[in-house]
């Protein structure tokens, strides 16, 4: 199944370390997996073992974004010119749907992939940091609208997975990125700051059907776990202690992720057994729906104007986004 996976929390839950941790399980059980850092502090290439000067200078798809624009248009006559298109466009019939397994231009431009221990790869796309030249002219929404294309265009297919570092706090709730995914998970420390992020996403997503759990992160104890429980309920799924494993990561030491503790990889694979199930229960129909909702919203609060263009147009009222079918064997 193709997962579209987000971990968000505020600055310094650790939602990067989880996001990384997550994409190494993956990797390591041979399933394909895309990592897409959307966060305005790019750390996801340096937690997967990346140098940091490499890290540094990835192709960003925010920077490539004419490119996007115009590769994901493909012939849909409702799209005028890429010009027209803004980060809600939702895909139509003439649209070019994107396949994680296949060869295109925006992976080929943008993708790389991070070769981890033993035979682990992972791709990894990232939307490029908030730049001294984007001040007061810029939001890093034109950053992570790339993403967000990126998202609105592609087919899953089984046994696959997206898994996304979101930006702190609640900026995904600017436009629909948010209802993407089908799980969210919210990185959150056992204190009451710790737990702001979750309650911010749990009132703005009651409405859309968004699945949201929560992982504690830097548990020490029954405490810790007795105030994350009373804070969210039902809604705490797991928690992450100690980790000397990563305590070395952060120090640029790389270590067999086999090695990591096993109270931690019992943890990943309740993440793993969580997203899974949550894909089961797509509704393909709402799905793009809710593309179409956010799209008209932002058409009309600043989409229109902007372009000159009635975006509403765009909108192919019979076109319904569906899992791909798994390739016949040859």
């Amino acid at each position: 199944m193709n997962m579209k996976i987000a971990f968000v929390g505020k600055g310094g839950s650790g939602k990067t370390t989880v996001s990384s941790l997550f994409v190494r399980h993956l990797a390591h059980r041979s399933i394909p997996v895309t990592a897409v850092d959307a966060d305005i502090n790019q750390h996801l290439g340096a937690a997967l073992g990346l140098a940091e000067e490499h890290a540094a200078v990835l192709p960003p798809l925010g920077g490539r974004l004419p490119l996007i624009k115009e590769y994901l248009r493909g012939d849909n006559p409702r799209i005028l010119s890429a010009d027209t298109m803004i980060k809600t466009t939702p895909p139509g019939t003439g649209s070019r749907l994107v396949r994680l397994d296949e060869d295109n231009p925006i992976f080929a431009e943008c993708a790389e992939e991070v070769r981890l221990d033993g035979d682990a790869t992972a791709r990894l796309l990232v939307t490029g940091p908030f730049t001294e030249d984007d001040l007061g002219v810029s939001c890093y929404h034109s950053k992570t609208g790339a993403v967000e294309l990126l998202l609105n265009h592609l087919v899953d297919r089984r046994d696959e997975y997206v898994v996304v570092d979101m930006t702190a706090g609640s900026d995904s709730f600017a436009s629909g990125m948010f209802t993407r995914f089908d799980m969210t998970f919210v990185v959150a420390e056992p204190t009451r700051k710790g737990v702001s992020v979750y309650r911010q996403y749990r009132e703005y997503a009651r409405d859309f059907g968004v699945a949201l759990r929560v992982v504690g992160n830097k548990v020490q104890g029954p405490d810790d776990i007795e105030f994350l429980r009373g804070e969210v309920g039902e809604d705490l799924l797991v928690t992450l202690g100690h980790s000397d494993w990563v305590r070395a990561l952060e120090r640029g030491e790389q270590r067999p992720f086999g090695t990591l503790e096993d109270s931690n990889q019992r943890a990943l694979r309740v993440l793993h057994a969580a997203a899974d199930a949550a894909y089961s229960r797509r509704d393909w129909q709402r799905y793009t729906q809710q593309m179409v909702h956010f799209h008209l919203k932002n058409a009309a609060s600043w989409g229109n104007e902007r372009t000159g263009a009635d975006l509403a147009a765009q909108v192919d009222p019979g076109f319904v986004l569906r899992e791909a079918p798994s390739p016949q064997p040859a």
